[in-house]
């Protein structure tokens, strides 16, 4: 081999040649899902949603809590013929479709905020319990398999009762249905990392608990823990929207997707449109949500990806 041959193979690679490779992967996950179709119209949907709930001002034509008695029970504008409520109009003659505009806003941040929350508390103590285990570990997995035997509903009630049904504390509720997820899943992943090579080299060299589990842990568990996150943001909207639907969650004049459809649930005769476009409101939604989080399943662990 000439000196000039040894130079290029010893050559570092330079900025193009490592930036490439990168740029490279973004393309092809974006061609995967633009050739996936379901895929598409979730992210489609899902950007609508997130825009809508962003700026309802800009979107809905209408006060939500305008009344006009006039239009009380107003069909929607292809059977009454009437432009002026495109999805017609509620019990108090309000625009059905601005109420819906103005409850994603509500619904969507509702849901962000209980995953966030229970996202914190379910991988801290999954952290805890898979990192140190002995009798922390047996607690914690006590705890989250006494709430799994407990029926949810009866434990958004029994909670509700004693304290005041608010937007805070259906959060707090929705937060506390969803933790033993990320703590099961946390603590199943650390168990399978935590006698590896490299951990036992980090404590070798002096790296304390914290240390390893921020730089050596986390970033291990965070391709997992965003799928479950996404999958988890469709699971609060539904109960979101039940808990509101029930008198539990959401109360007027707050306007939610729950809220709207409890509202036409004494009108389903004269007023289906109420619930039935509240209703898909809350369909798209989870639909949107789930089939982004199953495209990241697939991108995250590509042996689960269709050929």
């Amino acid at each position: 081999m000439t000196s000039s041959a040894v130079r290029a193979t010893n050559t570092p690679a330079t900025a193009h040649e490592v930036v490439v490779p990168s740029v490279r992967r973004r393309g092809t996950r974006v061609r995967r899902l633009l050739h996936s179709g379901r895929a598409t119209v979730g992210v489609v949907l899902l950007i609508i949603f997130v825009v809508t709930a962003g700026f309802p001002e800009q979107v809905a034509p209408w006060d939500p809590s305008f009344q006009e008695l006039s239009r009380r029970i107003q069909p929607p504008t292809w059977i009454s013929g009437d432009p002026t409520y495109v999805l017609g109009g509620d019990q108090l003659g309000r625009d059905l479709w601005s109420r819906i505009v103005h409850g994603a806003r509500a619904s969507l941040l509702i849901g962000l905020t209980a995953v966030v929350l229970s996202a914190c508390a379910g991988i801290a103590l999954g952290l805890v319990a898979g990192y140190f285990g002995g009798m922390l570990d047996g607690a914690i997995m006590a705890l989250a398999e006494v709430q799994l035997a407990f029926p949810f509903v009866l434990l958004a009630i029994t909670i509700v009762s004693v304290a005041s049904p608010t937007t805070t504390t259906l959060i707090v509720v929705l937060a506390l249905s969803a933790w033993v997820v990320y703590a099961r899943l946390t603590r199943a992943r650390v168990l399978s990392i935590r006698e590896q090579e490299f951990m036992e080299a980090a404590r070798a060299l002096g790296a304390g608990a914290p240390r390893i589990i921020i730089r050596h842990v986390l970033p291990q568990l965070t391709g997992p823990l965003i799928v479950v996150a996404t999958l988890e943001l469709g699971r609060i909207i539904v109960l979101e929207s039940t808990l509101s639907f029930l008198g539990l969650g959401v109360q007027a004049p707050t306007i939610s997707w729950g809220v709207i459809l409890a509202d036409g649930r004494q009108y389903v005769a004269t007023g289906w449109w109420i619930s039935a476009f509240s209703g898909l409101a809350v369909a798209l939604a989870v639909f949107a949500v789930n089939t982004v989080g199953d495209w990241l399943t697939e991108e995250i662990d590509p042996t689960l990806r269709m050929p």
